[in-house]
């Protein structure tokens, strides 16, 4: 999770909020920040901007955001994009099993047992999150569930009980280490499976699936007609097209230390995904432990307070937040120039801040 979003008047508001999500304490501020619909006229030109939030998805807070001139059609397109974000909640559900559905919770369960007859989106994931592990030379490891886990644990537990807030052991951390080998997740494109060669291993794709689940949707709706419309899961933000009117859809970044805004820049077309130490950490002896793990040393990451990722590719965004967190800056730097349309911003732990080279042409400039 990540940036917080606050959305500007819209003509049209459909609120789902009867339902909040699991830790919505931490995400409710995050989506409250992120979205800066910023110099939108008190009057609404036609179309008209249609929004609906739900709390149903990826255990966070959804918006989905359409201009149509037509109500029916906009609430069509809304009501796919939730339809096709709760089947990929489903599917990457690393946590809950679901009647008649194998999922990656059942793929977790299996470890060490036998292949699991999966959907294709499952292998697509998983297939993408391999080569994000390659890309950022093991940065991101979508097999670090056995820590990871072991992080959340504690982290619940210190929550619970900040008087007794504790780390977890140094030899269960090393244990846990130990089955963490990405080369043990065996996908079988024939067979139409996945399996987990480690009974010990399992999958964590928190860093990957809703950017994946994003960019998806999105496609598919760009497929059937969509040219105005912008999704925040959790803080992924993705828009397609700009607003109605023209003008840009503009997304603040949120300073990791006041909870205001670094700067705005523009998302045309483009995904910005932000991961930070201030979304989901707990203290302990009056030190702050966050959640981006880093696979090297297997502890909460050092190099970064805020990373920001901004490109076309909303799964590619989100996944280089989390593998930019654990990587130096110089190596991160070189990643970034390495591909090609993605941009970054660096928020390092003294305040300072680095961008890459392109960045700067997407910040919104005084008064625009």
């Amino acid at each position: 999770m990540k940036n917080k979003v606050s959305l500007a008047k819209s003509s049209k508001t459909w609120n789902n909020a009867d339902r909040k999500p699991r830790f919505w304490r931490c995400f409710l501020p995050v989506l409250a920040a992120c979205l800066l619909l910023c110099g939108c006229s008190p009057k609404q030109a036609e179309p008209a901007r249609y929004e609906q939030t739900f709390f149903d998805v990826f255990d966070t807070v959804t918006t989905v955001i359409v201009y149509s001139g037509d109500e029916d059609a906009a609430q069509q397109t809304i009501d796919e994009a939730h339809e096709m974000l709760v089947r990929y909640h489903k599917l990457f559900d690393i946590y809950n099993t679901y009647e008649d559905l194998n999922n990656l919770c059942t793929v977790n369960q299996n470890a060490g047992n036998a292949p699991v007859p999966v959907d294709e989106d499952i292998l697509d994931l998983i297939a993408f999150g391999k080569e994000m592990h390659e890309t950022t030379d093991g940065a991101l490891n979508i097999a670090m569930g056995s820590v990871t886990a072991l992080w959340t644990e504690y982290r619940e537990a210190g929550l619970d009980d900040p008087d007794h807030a504790a780390l977890p052991p140094e030899d269960e951390l090393e244990e846990a280490g130990r089955h963490t080998d990405i080369g043990g997740v065996v996908i079988d494109r024939t067979a139409g499976t996945l399996y987990l060669a480690d009974e010990a291993l399992r999958l964590d794709v928190g860093a990957i699936a809703k950017g994946y689940a994003v960019q998806r949707v999105v496609e598919q709706l760009k497929s059937e007609g969509a040219g105005s419309l912008l999704i925040s899961a959790g803080g992924n933000v993705c828009a397609v097209g700009t607003k109605a009117d023209g003008s840009n859809w503009k997304v603040g970044i949120q300073d990791p230390y006041s909870g205001g805004y670094l700067l705005a820049v523009r998302v045309d077309d483009r995904s910005l995904v932000t991961s930070g130490t201030y979304e989901r950490y707990y203290t302990v002896d009056g030190k702050d432990y966050h959640h981006i793990i880093d696979p090297k040393t297997l502890y909460p990451s050092v190099y970064y307070d805020s990373v920001s990722v901004l490109c076309a590719d909303s799964a590619l965004a989100d996944a280089l937040t989390t593998g930019l967190f654990c990587m130096p800056l110089e190596e991160g730097e070189a990643l970034v120039d390495s591909l090609g349309g993605a941009e970054a911003l660096w928020v390092l732990p003294d305040g300072t801040q680095t961008t890459s080279a392109g960045f700067e042409a997407y910040v919104v400039s005084d008064g625009e």
